[in-house]
């Protein structure tokens, strides 16, 4: 595969991935974000050794802000749908004692 091809590659998986990240969080389906945040992670890595050899011309950039657009949008989407959960999470745990939150999640 050609670098650019490489690279794009790279960039179509990570907006996969965060489409497939924000139908889970639409679908409080959290514990399969974790496992997508995952592979979010390891496609940004091979991503970032990808670009060391990529030289993009005018359509190519115009790509990439497309496909970089995209990807922002699902991650601010993730958020606003998580964000409410994680308040709760924190009001849940507000005021209880460290022993208490130990118990529950077996933490030493």
């Amino acid at each position: 595969m050609n670098p650019n091809a490489d690279y794009f590659a790279r960039y179509e998986a990570i907006a996969a991935i965060s489409g497939r990240m924000l139908m889970a969080a639409r679908r409080s389906l959290w514990n399969d974000l974790v496992h997508l945040q995952e592979e979010y992670r390891h496609e940004v890595d091979l991503l970032k050794e990808a670009e060391l050899d990529v030289a993009l011309d005018e359509s190519e950039r115009s790509r990439k802000y497309d496909l970089v657009c995209r990807i922002l949008a699902d991650d601010a989407a993730i958020r606003d749908l998580a964000n409410p959960r994680l308040a709760n999470l924190s009001a849940l745990f507000a005021g209880r004692p460290a022993r208490v939150i130990k118990e529950l999640y077996g933490a030493r």
